[in-house]
């Protein structure tokens, strides 16, 4: 009996949807490339209900006629390319013919298209991968892409559809990759009818500024250079602009093609490596030209992974590029050579009508033995208050000698773990300005002191979200925030829940602006401006594990950005405190993020050491 037989089209329209159609920004992403190809000067996006009901782009391209409207929905059906050669000559960015049907099949899609040759266009409707419905309609030239209740047809693939926030973030990225890579092309984009960008056609640094502010601009400096293997050109952040994680913003594009390449991004990287704090990175916008021949674009269903012939080569002239545009533009700290061997310039006093030369006393500093920064909090500070200026709470008990120890959980409430605790007098060490070492009941336990303190704060975040009860320090200087469309809408959503962290907002101008007046209390030292950013990008972004709702999302990344950093030394009563209050906690064994927080090594491991 035979077993195999071939797949419905509906089913393998089905398939192909799962790789290409992930999610709705997924549907941006084919419809605008599909108009840039077209020869758009103008794409407009319209977006609603972060594309779950609606998403519809509108260009002024060349059109389709009734015969091509009707085949583009097929499978593998394309224009790009007629034979596999046509693979390595790609100056477009669709070529598989996979996208149309795929949205079709999981989507109801409504099409309305006119080339210039006709008077009357045509309106396609297709449902399922079936079509409903074709008539001849007045339209203007170009295509009109309608497509409405994204996978209505797969309710396990819609389930799975994050939230409004995380989606609309996920398409304003893409939009930005697309914007960026096609500057020639002016484009719109509006969110359940307000106008987020409306971008004009421009050159490379005017659609940055456009996308990104020109507080952005303003800390880029030019990279151009031209090879045999490539043309590398764009721009590259001063080390001043460095970011920790995702608020720095890489691009890089291959024949105005976005991809990802981390390859190139460790090049780029390298430059800066004495220039910027661990962690940090710099944004960059950098554009390679190269022969098509070269590269291969078909490695991966989204075309955002190419590889390049001679990624070697190119990787030492992007190196030696950025370096030549951070040296050539002062983008680079000078050192000054000359002083070496000049004479030291006395300082001159003058005294009893006379004037002498005199050297200049050393620096005094006085210091006040009997303070101690840990005294206990008066009896009726509430345990969630946040006032001290050290970042540890005053949940712990203060002993006999004036030190604070940690207070033990009731066994009602208390996890297994806390049977681990370490002991009120148990002595803290710390190792590498990193771990607090101290002793347990059956070993030694060595404990993150960054991944200790993120739970700590994430708790007490997260508790203070659910009370909407926080407290807000506020600046003494207010500063003006100039927000891109994407953080302006990310903080008009998530504003309830800024305020009930602490952060004191003014409702932001029509120009994007707004007023920063207060920041939550114990994040005092950090630039408030980088804080706010920090947490609208990782709010929006919703890619951590622990990130089930807006609330979580929130406290995660203020707790991140607030944390203790990796080496910062602590004396023997901040690290009791902390260890005290990690304790008390609910997850002690754990970061938010998932990560492991402390280590233990048991009597009998240590014994087997030294065996």
């Amino acid at each position: 009996m035979d077993i195999i037989h071939l797949l419905p089209d509906t089913v393998a329209n089905q398939i192909a949807a799962g790789e290409v159609i992930q999610r709705p920004s997924s549907v941006v992403k084919e419809l605008v490339e599909n108009a840039v190809d077209a020869g758009a000067t103008l794409v407009e996006i319209v977006v609603e209900e972060a594309g779950k009901s609606l998403i519809q782009v509108i260009d002024n391209g060349c059109g389709m006629s009734v015969t091509d409207a009707r085949l583009a929905f097929e499978r593998h059906a394309t224009s790009k390319i007629r034979q596999a050669d046509d693979l390595f000559a790609l100056r477009t960015m669709g070529f598989r013919g996979e996208a149309l049907p795929s949205i079709a099949a999981v989507a109801q899609v409504e099409l309305r298209t006119r080339t210039n040759d006709d008077d009357l266009g045509v309106c396609l409707r297709i449902e399922g991968g079936k079509v409903r419905d074709q008539q001849r309609v007045t339209t203007p030239r170009g295509a009109n892409f309608a497509v409405r209740n994204l996978f209505f047809n797969i309710p396990a693939r819609r389930k799975f559809l994050k939230s409004n926030l995380t989606e609309m973030g996920a398409i304003l990225t893409e939009f930005e990759r697309l914007a960026l890579a096609h500057p020639q092309v002016a484009f719109r984009l509006h969110r359940d009818g307000t106008l987020l960008h409306d971008l004009p056609a421009g050159t490379f640094r005017q659609r940055i500024a456009g996308l990104f502010g020109h507080r952005m601009d303003k800390q880029l400096v030019p990279v151009a250079t031209e090879t045999t293997a490539a043309r590398i050109s764009g721009f590259t952040g001063v080390p001043e602009s460095a970011r920790k994680g995702k608020r720095a913003h890489q691009f890089f594009f291959a024949n105005n093609r976005y991809m990802r390449h981390p390859y190139f991004a460790r090049a780029v990287q390298t430059v800066y490596e004495r220039l910027v704090p661990e962690g940090e990175q710099v944004p960059f916008f950098l554009r390679f030209d190269v022969d098509p021949a070269t590269v291969d674009v078909n490695i991966h269903p989204t075309k955002t992974e190419i590889k390049f012939q001679d990624e070697p080569s190119l990787w030492q002239i992007l190196q030696a590029a950025v370096r030549e545009a951070l040296g050539k533009y002062g983008g680079v700290p000078t050192i000054d050579f000359d002083t070496a061997g000049m004479p030291d310039i006395p300082l001159f006093v003058h005294s009893g009508g006379s004037t002498r030369a005199t050297a200049a006393p050393p620096p005094h500093i006085e210091t006040d033995p009997a303070y101690n920064p840990f005294g206990a909090a008066p009896d009726d500070t509430p345990d969630d208050a946040y006032n001290e200026p050290h970042p540890f709470s005053s949940q712990q008990q203060e002993n006999g000698a004036g030190s604070l120890q940690p207070s033990v959980a009731s066994p009602d409430t208390a996890p297994r773990l806390f049977d681990e605790a370490p002991a009120v007098s148990a002595q803290c060490l710390q190792y590498h300005g990193r771990y607090i070492v101290t002793s347990v009941g059956s070993g030694l336990m060595l404990i993150d002191q960054h991944r200790a303190h993120q739970r700590v704060l994430y708790d007490r975040f997260l508790r203070n979200l659910q009370r909407h009860k926080s407290q807000s320090q506020g600046l003494l200087f207010p500063q003006t925030l100039a927000l891109s469309p994407a953080d302006a809408a990310a903080l008009d959503e998530l504003r309830p829940a800024l305020a009930d962290l602490g952060f004191d907002l003014s409702p932001a101008e029509s120009d994007g602006t707004c007023q920063l007046r207060g920041v939550p209390a114990g994040t005092e030292g950090l630039d408030p401006e980088r804080l706010l950013l920090g947490v609208l990008n990782e709010a929006r972004s919703g890619n951590e594990a622990a990130a089930d709702t807006v609330s979580h999302r929130l406290a995660l990344a203020l707790a991140r950005r607030a944390a203790l950093p990796v080496g910062q030394e602590l004396t023997e009563a901040e690290m009791s405190a902390l260890v005290g209050e990690l304790f008390t906690g609910t997850t002690p064994a754990y970061a938010p993020d998932g990560t492991p927080a402390f280590l233990l090594l048991a009597d009998e491991q240590i014994s087997r050491f030294f065996d």
